[in-house]
């Protein structure tokens, strides 16, 4: 992975992460110059299906301030994703066979490319995110006492 972009933080705290695969992304002039500059926002944003093509949907990307108004885009439109046709077909398998969800995990510049990481996720339930939590401090203490113990302090 190149430059990060932006993250989907919400992604990992939100499900169970099962496959990952990089994905190029259809994009018009202003939307990549304001992507460079970093202003790219996963609130909210998803991947679906729609006439055998896999979109994102709802990821903001700010208009390019540097244009007029009447070239720029606009900053919600599903943009495409570009993949081969088997990888369509294996995620559309995956889908609906087991359950599972497309979810972007981050966005990047690689090779002067902007490129979409993207995921294959099943949804986590209330107590498995306390779980991941609570995991998640556990860890960090154990961190802090490590390297008070080793500091020589």
């Amino acid at each position: 992975m190149g430059t990060t972009i932006a993250r989907n933080k919400k992604a990992r705290h939100d499900y169970f992460i099962e496959d990952t695969m990089e994905a190029g992304i259809a994009l018009v002039g202003t939307e990549v110059k304001s992507c460079r500059e970093g202003r790219a926002s996963f609130k909210d944003a998803y991947c679906d299906f729609i006439d055998g093509e896999l979109y994102l949907l709802q990821m903001h990307i700010s208009p390019y301030t540097h244009a007029s108004p009447q070239l720029n885009h606009d900053p919600e439109r599903p943009r495409k994703l570009l993949l081969h046709k088997r990888e369509l077909r294996h995620l559309l398998g995956k889908i609906k066979e087991k359950g599972l969800t497309v979810v972007p995990l981050a966005i990047y510049l690689k090779n002067n490319r902007i490129k979409v990481e993207i995921a294959l996720a099943k949804g986590k339930k209330q107590y498995d995110k306390r779980e991941t939590i609570k995991k998640r401090d556990v860890d960090r203490q154990l961190r802090a006492v490590v390297k008070h113990r080793f500091s020589g302090k």
